[in-house]
């Protein structure tokens, strides 16, 4: 998936679109947003306090009431505290509400997208998306947003009371103001293109590591080891300049407000200490307050800076996330007839598909299997095989003609009830990293331990099960590594067997393995076949020769269809592929 950048005026529309997520905890929000208004107030009002009692109690020595200033004072904090810690709690309560509803919408979606798209869109791109763009969105909620209004507030708020408590310090005060807006204005510009830029060099990383922890052994078979470390390398020194980046404009801004805040003071001590010496309308009190005053007000300026960095995070990670939902790529799902009874007849008429434009994978293709019978699909690599199955589980659209099962076009059903009674068994089976158990339940509380025990005895694979440490309970590694790919396949047989489908599909599933499992399997398939209609690809012609009817496709064409005898007799390509199979084996 290419990245893009969003420009600063999408920002507001992005950051009212993530708000709305905040809806159902709208009575949480009013509290916390309440809570930093309550904060704004409360930090400016302990200088003028401090004024107060340097001015009119310690000047003319008055420790009585300067007592009671100062517990006065320490009550503030105390009440500052308090609700200063409401008021996190709340805030990063909203957040981590939020980003958990955002990362259950998001999966709800990828699971509904066609495969089409997982074909162009790296994992580690939908991973970074489902995991750390979400992330960055809490902190909007936690230390952007709520943070921002707060302290905004706060500045209008200092610089109001300032104006009140003496004027002209004021705008002494306020010259260094204007240099200031240049550097925030400098550096907000920059930031966001800097943020950005790691954004998308995290994506990049995620998506390398992923993509090659998944094929290692491609890259250890052939000895790519050095030269992908060389890529990774790459890529991580990118990442990591463009973090040094973002930490440059950090480096550069922060010093400059901290200078511009220590100027303010110096003119600050400078006139106000002018004026007490001349004689003028001037106090300590006055001149400590303001000192304090500058501090509050530089403050924030630097705290929106970097609040403001934080609330660009996560308005680029929300724009990220919201590209993935606004994916229009989902399975058309306009069917309306939920499967009662299927028996299971398929008819291919006319049908095209292709993956790519003007390379077309299946060519007018028409063919029928009658229910309960058993159609084998033969050809090379690349003849069309794999692709209807996946069309006829409607994995991908057709781009022309029909598919019908029990003469009812297959995009009129109901695609879960579709899919209730297609079962698929694929030679790369997949399996999570759990126990043989869930692995075959796939977590359906409805399948209990000893139908499945039932099941697998059935189909006569129970004594491989209860062969393996802790039987049902055995934990395979990831994708299922601890086990063989003959044994991986027989627990996608039980898996199948135990959601009794009407259709029953094999891609390629007798593939790979050995003679002892392979009788196993035939075993097994000839319980999970019996009164199910059945399509079996393969490479084995010798797996097939009992199937009611075998396609030879080449390049999305039907060459030659019969049962195994007549294709003999008929001393075709297929009599050559099985000639060509047997002198193999021998």
């Amino acid at each position: 998936m290419k990245e893009t950048k969003t420009g600063q005026v999408l920002d507001i529309s992005l950051l009212f679109r993530v708000i709305r997520y905040a809806r159902p905890y709208k009575k949480q929000f009013i509290i916390a947003a309440t809570a930093a208004i309550i904060l704004s107030f409360l930090g400016p009002a302990r200088p003028m306090l401090i004024n107060y009692a340097i001015d009119n109690f310690i000047i003319i020595a008055d420790p009585q009431n300067l007592l009671k200033i100062t517990i006065l004072l320490i009550a503030l904090l105390f009440l500052e505290g308090f609700i200063q810690f409401f008021y996190i709690y709340l805030s990063t309560w909203i957040g981590q509400n939020v980003i958990l509803d955002l990362r259950k919408k998001i999966f709800k979606h990828i699971m509904s997208l066609k495969m089409s798209f997982f074909d162009k869109t790296p994992i580690g791109t939908l991973v970074t998306r489902a995991v750390s763009d979400i992330e960055t969105i809490a902190d909007i909620f936690s230390q952007g947003l709520l943070v921002i209004i707060a302290e905004l507030l706060k500045l209008v708020i200092v610089i109001a009371v300032m104006f009140y408590t003496d004027w002209r310090l004021s705008l002494i005060a306020l010259l260094t103001v204007p240099i200031l807006l240049v550097a925030t204005a400098w550096f907000k510009r920059n930031i966001k293109a800097s943020f950005q830029a790691v954004r998308d060099k995290v994506s990049a990383i995620n998506s390398f590591v992923q993509e090659h922890i998944v094929g290692m052994n491609i890259v250890q078979i052939f000895n790519r080891e050095e030269a992908e470390f060389k890529k990774f390398k790459k890529i991580n020194e990118d990442h990591r300049d463009a973090h040094i980046r973002s930490i440059f404009y950090y480096a550069v801004f922060f010093p400059v407000v901290e200078v511009l805040s220590a100027v303010s003071i110096g003119l600050i001590v400078w006139y106000g200490g002018e004026a007490i010496l001349s004689g003028k309308d001037m106090t300590l009190g006055k001149i400590i307050a303001f000192i304090l005053y500058i501090q509050m007000m530089f403050r924030p300026i630097r705290q929106l800076a970097d609040r403001f960095n934080i609330l660009q995070m996560g308005i680029v990670g929300s724009e990220r996330v919201f590209r993935i939902l606004d994916t229009k790529d989902k399975i058309l799902n306009d069917g309306k007839v939920e499967i009662s009874d299927l028996k299971g007849s398929i008819k291919f008429d006319k049908v095209w598909f292709k993956y790519k434009a003007n390379q077309w994978i299946l060519n007018d293709l028409t063919f029928n299997i009658e229910a309960g019978k058993f159609l084998a699909l033969v050809g090379h690599t690349g003849a069309g095989k794999s692709s209807i199955i996946r069309i006829l589980n409607r994995f991908y659209e057709i781009d022309k003609g029909e598919i019908k099962i029990d003469n009812i076009p297959i995009k009129d059903f109901k695609l879960k009830s579709l899919r209730d009674n297609i079962a698929l068994v694929q030679q790369e089976v997949f399996l999570f990293s759990d126990s043989i158990l869930n692995n075959i339940t796939l977590y359906d509380d409805s399948i209990s331990r000893a139908e499945v025990v039932n099941a697998s005895k059935e189909i006569g694979i129970y004594e491989f099960i209860i062969s393996l440490p802790g039987g049902l309970d055995y934990v395979v590694g990831e994708r299922g590594v601890t086990l063989s790919s003959g044994q991986r396949q027989l627990i996608a047989f039980l898996r199948v067997y135990m959601r009794n489908p009407k259709i029953l599909i094999l891609d390629e599933a007798t593939a790979s393995i050995d003679s002892a499992t392979e009788e196993l399997l035939q075993k097994a398939l000839s319980k999970l076949s019996k009164n199910r209609t059945t399509i079996v690809i393969a490479h084995r012609l010798s797996t097939i020769v009992k199937a009611d009817k075998i396609l030879l496709l080449d390049a999305g064409k039907i060459l030659e269809q019969g049962d195994h005898k007549s294709l003999i007799e008929l001393k075709g390509e297929y009599s050559k592929m099985y000639d060509n199979q047997i002198k193999d084996s021998d």
